[in-house]
């Protein structure tokens, strides 16, 4: 048995190890990109450098010119930059292509880590890099247009409204209005197409390079993908590991959005759009992006021809409310998890943590307060669990006795404390089912805080940043799986677990196993490696959690139960007629099972 647990307990070592490897590591995808991006930089060196500056593209600013053509003319336009803005945001337009060059969000801040690792906070831009399309494909009287090209004029212009036109090659016009909601990230945009003849759909052509906002860019990666909902259907993703593509036929499609871990820009057609493409693309690790998403959808000619089509954009912050006012689950771009953990964020830990953010200010408060609240509500399970334990201290004398008399035999030995367990009407399992019920929620709120933009910036004692690591010390060098950063609170988190360990593993008998012992003490220097770039606001939950419970343990052993009462019952069990069945008796068949092959391997070698 001690081998076998041993075994068990590496292999579950590697499982945790390989994960870390597998969610947070550069995939072979990634690598692949890394080599393309490489190998293209080395043929860009061997060009001609006269060739070079020949071919190569313009980068225009808000001073450079804007070179327009139809069949017959050639217009130079300077660019120019246009604003809306509102109390949370400042749009900036271009009267090239007619779309929105930047955003710049106002409560926000980018996380910019310079030297001796200190952190800086620097403005918040989304949309802004140069690389960045957006783009309509329209056809034309004279063929094929694409509005990225196109000069427009401005004809309307305040601080929250804006109306664009462009005149089209071979006759019509493309027009897009955009109007500024008022304290909200929500902005209304229409197109309009006058003058054409035909019906060929109009693709929008949308590709963004994501900016990396984050210190710890690895888990926003790992939380960056495409999202979008089909009519009728739940809402879906591109895979956030590798390069993905989803393509949408014949459907009607609600919403697409663009989302990293805590921001977001979304297009919501009012009566959808026709059909889609939407795709992730991995980016080199040395690339100063994030990773690259495209999103391709069609537009019905007749819905626009003469006419507003008409959509919103939302470009902003991932805040719950927000995103659920708009009704049609644009809220599910949130990565809180799928399945029962999903569930357990969105409908509990959620309401919970907005009910108190209404009457405190403090994270770390509402992180503690928090901490209680789910200890009251899973008390009943761990009252169970205390029962139980206070139930093994009191059978000790007699394990210790059973101990004495089989010494020789440990197959023997646990053969006969399962049936004094069954004697006594004790569960030895019964203080695991407890603690294994209570693990979706953990699970869920591992998932909760990396995800929750109201603890993004928000600090706590030595955390700046609780959705992020917090960095009480740097390491000069770096260790395989763990990182040149020690979280305290998983440090912290560490150190508890052992004490909890401590007090909870003292009625428990591992004479027969002293291998699981050691490795519950061992077990939490192992998660250390997981937990040490976790979100801080994590950590800190943990670590309160583990606070109470050594506090619930003490408190239990000494004052909830009685131990000559919890004797009394068990001498009440013993006496009562028992019915063999359930789970107890299945196991105790298991042991003796076991003992009599082990007892035929003996004779085997004799």
């Amino acid at each position: 048995m001690e081998r076998n647990h041993i075994i068990g307990f590496v292999l579950i070592f590697a499982i945790l190890m390989l994960w870390s490897e597998f969610f947070f590591k550069p995939s072979m995808v990634e690598k692949a990109n890394e080599k393309r991006f490489a190998d293209s930089m080395a043929l860009v060196k061997t060009v001609n450098p006269v060739d070079q500056i020949k071919d190569a593209p313009s980068v225009l600013n808000s001073t450079d010119t804007i070179r327009t053509t139809d069949s017959t003319t050639q217009i130079v336009v300077p660019e120019k930059e246009i604003y809306l803005k509102n109390s949370l945001a400042e749009f900036t337009f271009s009267n090239k292509g007619g779309s929105i060059k930047r955003v710049k969000i106002n409560n926000y801040h980018k996380i910019k880590v310079g030297e001796n690792h200190k952190e800086e906070k620097i403005d918040l831009y989304l949309l802004e890099d140069a690389k960045n399309k957006f783009d309509y494909e329209i056809s034309g009287n004279q063929g094929k247009i694409h509005t990225s090209t196109l000069n427009f004029d401005v004809i309307q212009n305040s601080d929250t409204k804006l109306t664009l036109t462009a005149q089209l090659p071979g006759g019509g016009a493309f027009t897009q209005d955009y109007t500024l909601s008022a304290d909200n990230y929500n902005l209304n945009y229409s197109i309009r197409l006058e003058g054409l003849n035909n019906n060929n759909d109009v693709v929008l052509y949308w590709e963004n390079y994501l900016d990396k906002l984050e210190k710890n860019y690895e888990y926003e990666k790992f939380y960056t993908s495409v999202y979008y909902k089909v009519k009728e259907s739940n809402s879906d993703y591109c895979s956030c590991r590798d390069d993905d593509k989803k393509e949408i036929n014949d459907k009607s499609i609600e919403w697409f959005s663009h989302s990293n871990q805590f921001f977001n820009s979304s297009l919501i057609p009012k009566t959808g759009f026709k059909q889609g493409t939407f795709e992730t693309v991995m980016l080199p690790e040395n690339s100063e992006d994030l990773k690259l998403l495209k999103s391709t959808v069609a537009i019905p000619f007749n819905d626009l021809n003469a006419k507003n089509f008409e959509m919103q954009f939302y470009i902003g912050p991932n805040e719950y409310p927000r995103l659920k006012a708009y009704s049609n689950n644009l809220q599910d771009i949130i990565p809180y998890g799928w399945s029962i953990f999903g569930t357990i964020n969105r409908y509990l830990i959620l309401p919970l943590f907005l009910f108190l953010k209404n009457f405190f200010g403090s994270m770390g408060l509402i992180i503690l307060l928090m901490t209680l609240i789910v200890k009251l509500f899973v008390f009943p399970l761990a009252y169970k669990m205390l029962k139980s334990q206070a139930k093994m201290a009191a059978l000790k004398p007699e394990i210790e006795k059973l101990k004495a008399k089989h010494k020789d035999d440990a197959q023997q030995q646990q053969v006969e404390t399962m049936k004094m367990y069954n004697e006594f009407g004790v569960n030895p399992l019964g203080g695991c089912f407890p603690l294994l019920l209570q693990m979706p929620i953990w699970i869920a709120l591992y998932r909760f805080f990396p995800a929750t933009i109201d603890f993004r910036q928000a600090s706590f004692l030595w955390a700046a940043d609780l959705t992020s690591y917090d960095e009480f010390l740097y390491l000069p060098f770096s260790i395989p799986f763990f990182g040149n950063t020690l979280s305290l609170f998983a440090f912290l988190w560490v150190i508890s677990t052992v004490i909890f360990t401590y007090y909870s593993s003292k009625t428990m008998d591992f004479s027969a196993n002293p291998a699981m012992l050691y490795m519950q003490y061992l077990m939490p220097f192992i998660f250390w490696f997981m937990f040490n770039k976790t979100a801080a606001g994590l950590t800190c939950y943990m670590f309160f959690s583990n606070l109470l419970n050594i506090a619930q343990t003490i408190v239990g052993k000494n004052y909830l139960f009685d131990s000559d009462k919890i004797r009394d019952t068990l001498e009440l069990n013993k006496s009562k007629p028992k019915k063999k069945g359930g789970f107890q008796a299945k196991l105790e068949t298991m042991m003796k099972e076991q003992q009599r092959i082990q007892q035929e391997k003996a004779k085997n070698k004799k």
